[in-house]
C-alpha cells in the first residue's frame, strides 16, 4: 500500500480470503505465466457435463472476429429449450491477458440463467499477442453475427444484455459504445461488474490498492500495458479501448455498475456511473463495503456476497421481467 495514503477496511469475512492468500507468499505476474492463466481448469468434456446435470447444453460455433479471422462463440441453454428468448452475450475477465470464455460460466446460475435466457460467450483474442483494437474488435464482430443470426439462436435482437467482469466489463462498455456510434446491434441492457476501465493509474483507489486485495495497482497497470503498449495513459488511447476516457454516453442501454469499496477499480466505476447520469442514461450503482476485486466469485457464499448477487438478481428481474417457470 502506497505510504501515504489510507484506505476503507476490508469486510471481515472477506478478510480472510485475503490473509489465506497473503500466506502463499508475494505474487508477481509475468508474461511466462500467461498460457496455464488462460487454461480452463477442468476440461470441455467436464464441463458440458456439469452443466447437463443442472438442465443445460453448451455447443460452441465459429464466427468472424476482427478483420474476418475465426474466432470460437460458445452457447448455452436450457436442454430443450424452444421460442424465442432474451440474450446474455458475456465477455470473461482476465485484464485483457488471460481467463478462458468458458469459466465460471456456473457464477450465472443464481441470478439468470432461471430466465430461461441464451447466455453467449466470446473468445476474443487476448494481449499481448494481439493487443488494442483485437480484443474489443472482436468483442463487437460477435455481437454483431449474434444479432445477425437471432432467428437460428432463439433470441429476441432488441433483448440483448451485454455482461462483462473486470477487464470483461470494460470490454462490454467499450462493445456497447461501438454498438451505439457504428448503429450496430441495438442493446437492451449491460451489466459492467467491476470494469476496467481507465489506464491512465490517477486515481485515488488505484493508489490505495497498491501491493494489497486483488488485482491491485501493479497487475491493472501490467494488463494496460500489454493491451496499449507505449501508448497507455497518453492522448493516443480509443474511447473503445478505455471507456472512462468517453465524454459522451448518451444513447448507451440501460446500465447495471457494481464494485467493492476497498478494490482498484472502484473510483473508475464510480466515475462513469455518474456520466452515465450526466448522459440520461439509466444506470443503477452499487458499492459494495469493505469488498475486494472479484469477491462474489472467489467468496460466493459470504454474507456481502450473496447480498451483491441478489441485488444483481433483482435487477435482472427488473430488466427482463420474473424468471421464466420451467415445465
Amino acid at each position: 500500500m502506497s505510504d501515504h495514503t489510507v484506505r476503507p477496511p476490508f469486510d471481515p469475512e472477506l478478510a480472510t480470503f485475503l490473509t489465506a492468500l497473503e500466506a502463499r507468499g508475494p505474487f508477481t505476474l509475468s508474461n511466462s505465466m500467461l498460457p496455464h492463466m488462460r487454461q480452463l481448469d477442468i476440461t470441455e468434456d467436464e464441463l458440458d457435463e456439469r452443466l447437463r446435470l443442472r438442465g443445460y447444453e453448451r455447443r460452441s460455433v465459429t464466427v468472424p472476429g476482427h478483420l474476418g479471422d475465426p474466432i470460437q462463440l460458445a452457447i448455452i441453454q436450457r436442454i430443450g429449450r424452444t421460442g424465442t428468448t432474451a440474450a446474455v452475450y458475456t465477455i470473461h475477465g482476465g485484464g485483457m491477458m488471460f481467463g478462458h470464455h468458458l469459466g465460471n460460466l456456473d457464477s450465472y446460475d443464481d441470478w439468470l440463467l432461471d430466465h430461461d435466457v441464451v447466455l453467449l460467450s466470446i473468445d476474443y483474442r487476448l494481449a499481448p499477442e494481439h493487443p488494442d483494437p483485437y480484443p474489443v474488435e472482436d468483442c463487437y464482430a460477435g455481437l454483431t453475427w449474434v444479432a445477425a443470426h437471432a432467428d437460428e439462436l432463439g433470441i429476441d435482437p432488441e433483448r440483448i444484455i451485454l455482461a462483462g467482469q473486470s477487464a470483461g466489463g470494460g470490454l462490454a462498455a467499450g462493445t456497447a459504445l461501438l454498438a451505439r456510434d457504428r448503429r450496430g446491434p441495438r442493446l437492451l441492457a449491460q451489466i459492467l461488474v467491476s470494469p476496467m476501465l481507465d489506464d491512465r493509474d490517477d486515481t485515488v483507489s488505484t493508489l490505495q490498492i497498491d501491493g494489497i486485495g486483488v488485482a491491485d495497482r501493479q497487475m491493472t497497470r501490467f494488463g494496460w500495458n500489454a493491451y496499449l503498449g507505449a501508448r497507455r495513459a497518453t492522448d493516443d488511447v480509443s474511447v473503445y479501448a478505455a471507456p472512462a476516457r468517453a465524454t459522451d454516453l448518451r444513447g448507451l442501454p440501460r446500465t447495471y455498475v457494481d464494485c467493492g469499496s476497498t478494490e482498484v477499480f472502484r473510483d473508475e466505476a464510480v466515475a462513469y456511473a455518474s456520466a452515465l447520469w450526466a448522459a440520461g442514461v439509466d444506470a443503477e450503482l452499487h458499492v459494495w463495503p469493505g469488498a475486494f476485486h472479484g469477491f462474489t466469485s472467489m467468496m460466493p457464499d459470504a454474507a456481502l456476497s450473496k447480498t451483491a448477487i441478489a441485488a444483481l438478481a433483482d435487477w435482472t428481474r427488473r430488466t427482463l421481467g420474473p424468471p421464466t417457470p420451467l415445465a
